[in-house]
């Protein structure tokens, strides 16, 4: 996938707002940002640490998972570390104690409280949080990752927040359907929590398998299960290892480190698996370069523009450009630029017979519009498949 353009990323925004400086924050030394939970600190301390340089310029809020789920946590925090790197300003990370919005506005707090001028976070489990903390803090800047205008609730993005989503189904389609012309024909969805985002990752799957079974007059089954939680235990490998054994090729995992019970047991029984957020496939490599894989089982991951659509933003912030993104809910797909896609890298593509060619037509037609992925995220409406096409919705 390709770097993200500052015109691409401000064409596919809502053009509103004031603009903030976040060189305001003062000189920090360089940081590449170790990082750190932050406990909570006095209004004294904050001015104290304003004063002699800010202990924090920018800070990243996760969502319920870790910091290292060499997924959405990760790379969000990436594209923040770069961000500072680049211009000598210190980055934190804080992390919730718990799965509140109380616990995230605390952290945003804290934040703050550290001379925090720009806060990113990630989920749109922040909706009221970030309503709350938009209102509260009218000079910090809010970028928001995955979190939509519906989710603040009765408000709207003000001239100090800016909301991005991805296309995500469109992802998921193309993960689907590479798939299916690369011979898989039993494939699952193994996803997190039920929410809008990974629910567009899985049905934009689904949609993309049906539609390479139905040009290859194939016949499909998918698995599709939410584990209720962004991480791997022992009840879910154990479910994933069933579903291999009893024929499943590949396994779309999505969720954040939920992956790791769909990679344990694919290794387990000869099976596969499709990263997402980011190109995965380097866990795969570093699995069998350590000894502790036999195998790399990815074979694609279907990528969002985590990383860099971070940087720009805050680039954005940096030179004063704040003002093209601020008070909008950015949507960001194929028609925008290269913001979701399939890892094309030699290194990447995994795939047996399944081009990047073919890849690149399919893409081309989602781009221009020939082909339109449905976007629902109701968990209760299921996308329509063909007759070539079962789906098994397990509760």
């Amino acid at each position: 996938m390709k770097m993200i353009s500052r015109r691409d990323f401000i064409k596919a925004s809502a053009v509103v707002g004031a603009a903030g400086v976040l060189t305001a924050c003062g000189g920090s030394s360089s940081s590449t940002a170790a990082s750190s939970v932050a406990a909570s600190s006095t209004a004294a301390a904050s001015s104290e640490a304003a004063a002699s340089g800010s202990k924090t310029d920018v800070a990243f809020v996760t969502d319920v998972g870790n910091i290292d789920d060499q997924s959405f946590n990760q790379y969000t925090w990436q594209g923040v570390q770069d961000f500072c790197s680049a211009n000598s300003l210190n980055a934190n990370y804080y992390r919730p104690t718990e799965d509140s919005d109380a616990a995230r506005l605390e952290q945003m707090d804290n934040a703050v409280n550290d001379g925090a001028k720009a806060v990113v976070v990630a989920g749109y489990l922040f909706g009221s949080s970030i309503a709350e903390a938009q209102a509260k803090y009218p000079d910090v800047q809010f970028l928001a990752l995955d979190v939509s205008t519906a989710d603040l609730g009765d408000k709207a993005p003000t001239s100090n927040t800016a909301l991005i989503t991805y296309k995500e189904e469109q992802a998921g389609y193309l993960a689907g359907y590479a798939a299916v012309y690369d011979g898989y024909k039993e494939l699952g969805f193994l996803g997190g929590m039920a929410v809008p985002a990974v629910i567009r990752y899985g049905y934009g799957f689904v949609q993309g398998a049906d539609a390479a079974a139905q040009e290859l007059g194939t016949n499909i089954d998918i698995n599709y299960f939410y584990g209720g939680q962004f991480y791997g235990d022992a009840n879910i490998t154990s479910r994933m290892e069933g579903w291999y054994s009893n024929g499943t090729q590949v396994v779309f995992a999505c969720g954040g480190g939920i992956y790791t019970s769909a990679v344990e047991a694919a290794l387990k029984t000869n099976g596969y698996v499709i990263g997402v957020d980011v190109d995965q496939n380097y866990i795969g490599v570093n699995g069998v370069a350590d000894g502790s894989f036999a195998y790399n089982p990815f074979i694609t991951s279907a990528m969002k523009g985590l990383t860099e659509a971070v940087n720009t933003a805050l680039s954005d912030i940096e030179a004063g450009e704040w003002g093209d993104i601020a008070a909008s809910n950015g949507n960001f797909g194929l028609e925008d630029g290269d913001y979701i896609g399939l890892p094309t890298d030699e290194d990447s593509w995994n795939f047996e017979t399944f081009t990047v060619d073919e890849y690149e037509a399919v893409k081309e037609k989602i781009k221009s519009g020939e082909i339109v992925v449905d976007n629902n995220s109701d968990d209760a409406t299921k996308p329509t498949v063909s007759e070539f096409t079962t789906v098994n919705y397990i509760q």
